[in-house]
């Protein structure tokens, strides 16, 4: 099965890791990986600004770039959503939108791919320690992936998930909400992360790297004994 992976901007440039975790792991499960260097932003923090238009360039880059790609595959559920709204955004355009349907069709979560698409609930991971799992918004309320994550986990030789308290909760992050609302979103932050310490765990594993970086930062300020790890390092742990 050929996989195209679809990287995102937070992971390009602050946890690279998390992308050669994704790929190991995906071929690991027979899967043949490429990665299009041309793909750049998808235009969802213009978008979400309410810079439609200027967001409209980026969506049709990135439909070009995936145009011939037999999976689309990304680390990220706030993302992959982006990819899902496309058809919304191009509604009515006969060239455009057929064109983002098709991108979208095939376009999916990690977790969501691996349960969905492969067919696998172990990936054969092992890793030991007390570990909570962040549901981000993006990937549970609009993309709809909430089941996933957690068959993968259940299945981490060595793992113990703990229930997260409130773990429906916004993080805080919000892309730009971070950055516009900051007072409200250290607030909403420090809620959860008296939540991840209430749930006992000593590992917080999310699928966003923005949420990941907005928890993990606020746990190191606040100078908690937590990890912090992406679910593709997870289930790509030995």
């Amino acid at each position: 099965m050929k996989v195209s992976l679809f990287v995102t901007c937070l992971i390009d440039i602050f946890q690279t890791d998390v992308g050669l975790d994704t790929v190991e792991l995906l071929e690991r499960l027979g899967c043949e990986v490429d990665f299009p260097e041309m793909q750049t932003c998808c235009g969802q923090p213009a978008y979400n600004s309410g810079y439609v238009d200027k967001a409209k360039e980026s969506m049709k880059h990135m439909i070009n770039v995936f145009e011939h790609s037999e999976y689309v595959v990304t680390p990220s559920g706030s993302c992959g959503t982006m990819f899902r709204e496309y058809p919304h955004v191009f509604k009515g355009d006969p060239v455009w939108e057929p064109r983002a349907q098709k991108l979208a069709d095939k376009t999916y979560e990690l977790t969501q791919f691996i349960v969905d698409v492969l067919g696998v609930e172990d990936v054969g991971a092992k890793l030991n320690g007390k570990a909570t799992y962040h549901t981000s918004c993006h990937m549970t309320r609009l993309l709809g992936v909430k089941e996933a994550p957690m068959k993968l986990l259940n299945k981490v030789d060595g793992l113990e998930m703990k229930p997260l308290p409130h773990n429906y909760n916004c993080c805080g992050f919000g892309g730009t909400f971070s950055v516009k609302m900051s007072e409200i979103s250290e607030q909403m932050v420090d809620e959860k992360v008296q939540s991840v310490e209430d749930s006992g765990a000593e590992i917080l594993v999310g699928a966003d790297c923005g949420c990941l970086m907005n928890i993990g930062g606020r746990i190191d300020r606040k100078g908690k004994p937590i990890k912090v790890m992406h679910i593709a390092s997870v289930l790509n742990s030995r």
